[in-house]
């Protein structure tokens, strides 16, 4: 007689069909499954509970014998090479390797185990199968529903929302593959862990079930606590995927309200902003016209002066916003001519001439002969230059310099304007943020005195507008150099 702990050779064993070892298992996996649940509930010094031990340890014994005297025909009927080794020595292995893992599980450990929630789908034809593990899993605490088939498992879950399939392989109709293949292909039943029912001899089976995206397998008769740990881990791994759609689910719905919020206040600031702007330039006005026809004294020509200077001041902040806003909306049209550079940089240089005339700064023009017309929109790019000159004056010191220059870069194939100022320089934290809209805010909640950045945005926006790009280099204490450009070739008009 065989030793069952010294199993025959695969070359000894004796030939049998596939279906029929899988026919004696079947009745073996519910006598050890209900003896392994009844010793759990019966305390072991009982009668009852010696006699079940009995019982249980006779049906393992069963059960070495026919693992180590019976192969399926469907195994060894070929001898395929898998990894370099024949198919049947890669089998032998994976079988000793999965004893030995069981063997660290006894069945006793799985009493007293809390257990993780969740609605598990039992599929098999053999109700007692079924029945043997739906009551297994509801002493582990899950909620279990059962199928007879592929068809009624198929139906299932599309009628419920389940977090775990246990599958068997052999069954009629609709096989376990088949099974698979389908709920894998479902993109609403994709992620749903699978987890396949096999017997020992069909590795090469539960081989190809991985391949077609079954996470994990099961051998027959179920050892409890490799059941429990496996159905653990495949429900955690569903668990951290659901917790993922949840998360992007808020994050869009967040988004979504975000993007709402920000619409509702854009649509605010434009038309608050559009409604200043009417009666602000009748304040100008007015106090304009208050300076040419009132009998004033120098003291008050100064405070007129003053006010004019200021309310002005708000305006072009309150243009630059609407015209921000108008090219990022798209509604901004681009006015296309042929621009020559030099010609740019005078009238833009003129513009700004009275403010460098009071600070006393020395504005150098560096524009070389012979550079090549560009397309371009004349009255948005001066204001460019206007801008960004603006801002050197501002943060230059008295008696400093500003030098304008302008080139034609080969390599961009595009004319590269700049405007270089010896002032403070910019935080290297502030650079990344400095051109978007808003975007100096945090520099004045930090202490530095800056402007509300709408000028810098307004650059940008319309360089990019004209194909171009926008950048400043800069450093504390070594002043900055803002560039951009300009391509030369034509580009299609907003």
């Amino acid at each position: 007689m065989t030793d069952i702990q010294n199993p025959a050779s695969l070359a000894e064993r004796h030939l049998l069909p596939s279906g029929l070892i899988h026919e004696m298992r079947t009745p073996l996996n519910q006598i050890i499954g209900y003896s392994e649940m009844l010793i759990e509930q019966e305390p072991v010094t009982s009668r009852s509970g010696s006699d079940l031990q009995k019982v249980l340890a006779a049906g393992n014994q069963l059960l070495a014998l026919i693992n180590g005297n019976f192969e399926s025909v469907r195994t060894l009927d070929a001898h395929p090479i898998v990894d370099g080794e024949p198919q049947d020595k890669v089998i032998k292995k994976e079988i000793e390797i999965r004893s030995q893992e069981e063997s660290k599980y006894p069945p006793q450990a799985a009493r007293g185990v809390e257990s993780a929630q969740g609605l598990i789908l039992v599929v098999d034809d053999i109700a007692a199968n079924r029945e043997l593990l739906a009551s297994r899993l509801e002493l582990q605490g899950y909620a279990v529903t059962t199928a007879e088939n592929g068809r009624e498992a198929l139906e299932k879950l599309h009628t419920d929302t389940f977090d775990l399939v246990l599958l068997d392989i052999m069954m009629p109709e609709i096989d376990g593959y088949e099974v698979l293949k389908r709920l894998k292909a479902d993109e609403k039943l994709q992620h749903v862990p699978v987890i396949m029912i096999s017997a020992l001899s069909e590795l090469e089976s539960v081989a190809k079930c991985i391949e077609l995206g079954a996470d994990d397998y099961l051998p027959k008769p179920f050892n409890p606590t490799l059941l429990k740990a496996r159905i653990s881990a495949s429900l955690e791994k569903k668990r951290g995927h659901d917790r993922e759609i949840l998360l992007y689910e808020k994050l869009q719905e967040n988004f979504k309200r975000l993007q709402e919020l920000e619409q509702v206040r854009d649509d605010m600031t434009h038309m608050i902003v559009h409604d200043l702007r009417t009666p602000l330039s009748s304040v100008i006005s007015g106090m304009e016209t208050l300076d040419i026809m009132g009998d004033l004294d120098s003291g008050q020509r100064e405070l007129v002066q003053i006010a004019i200077d200021g309310g002005e001041q708000l305006l072009g902040i309150i243009n630059d916003l609407l015209d921000v806003e108008k090219v990022e909306s798209g509604a901004m049209l681009l006015d296309y001519v042929l621009l020559d550079a030099a010609t740019l940089v005078q009238s833009a240089a003129a513009r700004v001439s009275s403010l460098c005339a009071d600070k006393e700064l020395l504005l150098t023009n560096q524009i070389p002969p012979g550079l090549p017309a560009f397309q371009g929109d004349e009255d948005k790019l001066r204001r460019v230059l206007v801008n960004l000159l603006g801002n050197a004056i501002k943060f230059t010191p008295p008696k400093g310099g500003i030098t304008l220059d302008a080139h034609f870069s080969e390599s961009d194939h595009a004319v590269i304007f700049s405007v270089k100022e010896s002032g403070e320089g910019i935080p290297a934290e502030d650079i990344e943020r400095i051109f978007e809209k808003f975007g100096q805010v945090a520099s004045r909640q930090g202490g530095r005195t800056m402007s509300t950045g709408l000028g810098l945005t307004f650059c940008k926006l319309t360089v990019e507008a004209h194909g171009g790009t926008i950048h400043v280099e800069s450093a504390p204490g070594e002043g900055s150099i803002f560039s951009f450009t300009i391509p030369i070739r034509p580009v299609s008009r907003v």
